[in-house]
């Protein structure tokens, strides 16, 4: 358990990788971020 376990969430931000234990971030649009403005 650490840094050279893959399995583990320190290990795969050691290694670089995602899986189960470390999602990937997911990336907002700037549609989603921002609320279209109600037009009237």
């Amino acid at each position: 358990m650490g840094k050279g376990d893959r399995r583990t969430r320190r290990g795969k931000i050691w290694t670089r990788s995602y899986g189960k234990a470390r999602p990937r971030p997911n990336k907002k649009t700037k549609e989603e971020a921002a609320p279209p403005a109600e037009a009237q």
